[in-house]
């Protein structure tokens, strides 16, 4: 599973990008997080706001810090 964090890097997409691998992990699902900070390719999504979570190409999130749990929900 392929977990994309799109945004500038500000902590909230930290945030965002710790809880998701956290929710992995719980979940017992191998998972690679990666975070992405070019807005040529945060366009490609369509987002107005950051941060946003991606989990294997289909945007799940935009706007809000999700917690582990909320990431959960997605699995």
């Amino acid at each position: 599973m392929i977990i994309k964090v799109l945004g500038s890097g500000c902590k909230k997409c930290v945030t965002l990008a710790e809880n998701a691998l956290a929710a992995a992990k719980a979940s017992g699902i191998d998972a690679e997080v990666v975070k992405v900070t070019d807005f040529a390719e945060m366009a490609r999504y369509g987002i107005m706001s950051t941060p946003a979570l991606v989990i294997d190409e289909k945007l799940v999130s935009a706007g809000k810090v999700l917690s582990a749990d909320e990431v959960k929900a997605y699995f």
